[in-house]
């Protein structure tokens, strides 16, 4: 597998060489070399921790080199801040927009830019002038509009806008679809390629391997603050990739498969749900979870699988239909009876519904159990201290520092805190809402292998994830949902061809 790529002609839009930088204890970046071309959609992969945040502070003047070099359009620069990167033509769009919501397009797009007549901003101006950077990019979208009226994606390409009106001819999208549905993929893609075949380099980082190979030229690995290689995406496999990214892990990938779920046989019944449903978004439904079993819920976005797991966690209340818990019929009418139950949930949003940014590590770790024993029987120290020791351990959340907070680590790391969370209350049935979205493919791999175990050792699982290899790898068994109706239960022999057919049209065919 080569590591290189043969040069081009052109002088490269960013050559960075050589670079390092060091944390106290820790060695971010290790002579890394890094080459964007003018005109190309470069993507830059890693796992979480691999350096690619890193890379780009390196090179948008957030975090100063200790060694190397940063050559941006055949100038050496040493960039001090972010001003700097972008009056070089660099310029950043983040996963969660960094505008202002509360201000017009044509201001988001001008902001410290404005026209001005007279000492004062001229609007009419500043309206033309964002309709016309609009319109370059095909965005029919009325300058004089509210930015928080519109849905993010629009909000992200008002941005990449914006870094048009700075005239950047570097662009770095960082996690730009995370939060994305197909049809918003496709319009920043387009938007992408207009921009790339003007000239513009831009930086795309994604964890979703199909949207790198759709939409990227080149790409550059990393992985542990080191270099793995550079690449034409075209020449290179998506083994190979994944190889490269993991390493070792690699073979903890095509395990996950052969070592699911192998207690599913234990046919005890720990929830079974009839009819249950709340419409318009979930029709009458029948799903059993038993123990040792991984029942996984595919389905399109909208389809209904998030609603049907609020629905049987209490976090909604069901309108239709009965649940049997332990083969007693339960009233689940709340988070709070459903945990008294036994039931864990954890949701697909994780920033909101999940981790509490400004408390610690240990602190987040402990919540549910504290939540359950009630606040008037707070747990010791010690024992607050042992468990969560433990749990940071037995899921290698890193750094192991209890007392960092946890809107400092990285996503994979956020969501193991949340699982552990969890895991301390030591639940029957754990309903997972995509607890693999937006992390890195070693830490998926950690939480997949850590899901299948759980239920090897007797718990029931409820499995939700928009990928449908990643259902199809650790489920025993599917419910397909579309348009909030359950079209189908299958077996774990089911390909992901077939459920995309189910999915698609009901034929499985």
């Amino acid at each position: 597998m080569s590591t290189t790529v043969p040069g081009r002609t052109a002088v490269p839009a960013v050559d960075m060489r050589g670079v390092t930088i060091t944390f106290p204890g820790v060695t971010a970046l290790d002579a890394v070399d890094f080459r964007l071309l003018p005109g190309e959609i470069h993507a830059l992969m890693g796992e979480n921790g691999a350096g690619k945040s890193t890379l780009i502070k390196a090179l948008t003047g957030v975090y100063d080199i200790d060694s190397g070099s940063i050559t941006v359009a055949g100038v050496e620069q040493r960039f001090t801040g972010p001003r700097q990167a972008q009056d070089a033509g660099i310029s950043t769009v983040y996963q969660e927009v960094n505008l202002c919501a509360n201000l017009t397009v044509a201001e988001n797009i001008l902001l410290g830019r404005e026209p001005r007549r007279f000492g004062r901003i001229d609007y009419r101006e500043m309206n033309r002038r964002a309709a016309e950077l609009l319109g370059q990019l095909d965005l029919g979208v009325d300058p004089r509009s509210t930015l928080g009226e519109h849905p993010i994606a629009l909000q992200q390409l008002v941005a990449i806008a914006r870094a048009t009106a700075v005239s950047a001819h570097v662009l770095i999208l960082d996690e730009p679809t995370s939060s994305l549905d197909s049809d918003e993929v496709a319009e920043l893609f387009r938007v992408m390629r207009r921009l790339r075949d003007g000239g513009t380099a831009i930086v795309f980082v994604s964890h979703f391997l199909d949207q790198v190979y759709e939409i990227s030229d080149r790409m550059t690995v990393l992985r542990n603050g080191r270099l793995v290689g550079e690449y034409l995406t075209a020449t290179l496999d998506r083994v190979q990739l994944v190889a490269a990214m993991l390493g070792h892990e690699l073979d903890l990938l095509e395990d996950i498969g052969r070592t699911a779920t192998s207690g599913s046989d234990a046919h005890e019944m720990v929830l079974s749900a009839r009819g249950i449903g709340r419409a318009p978004a979930v029709h009458p439904t029948d799903i059993d979870v038993h123990r040792g079993e991984v029942v996984g819920l595919a389905g399109l976005l909208g389809a209904g699988r998030t609603q049907l797991a609020r629905l049987l966690f209490g976090a909604d209340r069901a309108t239709s239909g009965r649940v049997l818990v332990n083969g007693k019929v339960t009233t689940v009418r709340s988070p709070r009876a459903a945990i008294a139950k036994g039931f864990a949930f954890s949701s697909e949003d994780r920033k909101r519904e999940g981790i509490i940014g400004e408390l610690t590590v240990g602190d987040n770790l402990v919540l549910a159990l504290q939540a359950r024993r009630g606040f008037a029987r707070p747990l010791s120290a010690k024992t607050k201290a042992d468990l969560v020791q433990r749990y940071m351990q037995a899921l290698d959340i890193r750094p192991r520092d209890p007392a960092a907070l946890v809107k400092n680590l990285s996503g994979g790391n956020q969501q193991k805190v949340l699982l552990a969370r969890w895991l301390i209350t030591e639940p029957q049935l754990f309903i997972l809402d995509e607890p693999t979205r937006g992390i890195d493919v070693g830490a998926k791999a950690q939480i997949q292998k850590l899901i299948t175990d759980l239920a090897a050792d007797g718990m029931g699982v409820v499995f939700i994830s928009a990928e449908l290899d990643e259902v199809a790898r650790i489920s025993d068994r599917i419910a397909v949902l579309r348009d909030g109706h359950c079209i189908a239960n299958v077996g774990s022999d089911c390909s992901v061809r077939e459920l995309t057919a189910l999915i698609a049209d009901g034929s499985g065919k």
